[in-house]
């Protein structure tokens, strides 16, 4: 059943496999870092941008209150930004879309948009929208109130966080 011969095929099939993914392994180092090798001084050739690299304006604002941040607030940036928001809540008075309208929200009891079908995790948390309940709920919904139906990952930036809440609550004067 087993001679030397097919021994030798199956031996001689992993080495060619393990050769294969080493000459592999070598071609996509060289094409994707710089420096030609494994050294410690090589460097990727591609380096992707994240929000937490390069932002020194978070750590500026971190150590600012809600009220400061509301207060030097930008209503022409926060419109910019309620672009992100878009795609699921609407503007208009009673227009609900996958959200519910945010017309009036800041100062407005939780759970109240009409004809909007809640799932009740944010009564749990807070009973009206003030600028700081909507600031901290922007950062992280799902972390703000689990069990909640919105499934945006949160505004990072606290600028940008104060800046659409003083954008919303410019709509309803």
């Amino acid at each position: 059943m087993f001679d030397t011969m097919t021994i030798t095929k199956i031996l001689g099939g992993l080495c060619g496999a393990l050769l294969f993914f080493l000459l592999g392994s070598w071609l996509a180092s060289g094409l994707y870092s710089m420096g030609g090798g494994h050294g410690e001084g090589d460097q990727a050739a591609y380096v992707i941008e994240t929000e937490e690299s390069g932002s020194t304006e978070a750590a500026v604002v971190e150590g600012l209150s809600v009220e400061e941040l509301m207060a030097s607030a930008d209503i022409a940036k926060g419109a910019k930004v309620f672009a992100k928001c878009k795609a699921c809540h609407k503007l208009e008075d009673g227009a609900n879309a996958t959200g519910p309208y945010l017309y009036g929200v800041v100062g407005r009891a939780v759970d109240t948009a009409v004809g909007y079908s809640y799932s009740g995790a944010l009564e749990a948390v807070v009973d009206v929208w003030t600028p700081e309940n909507l600031f901290h709920f922007l950062e992280n919904p799902k972390g703000f109130a689990p069990g909640t139906k919105m499934g945006f990952s949160g505004l990072k930036k606290p600028e940008d966080r104060a800046n659409v809440i003083a954008y919303l609550d410019s709509l309803d004067n």
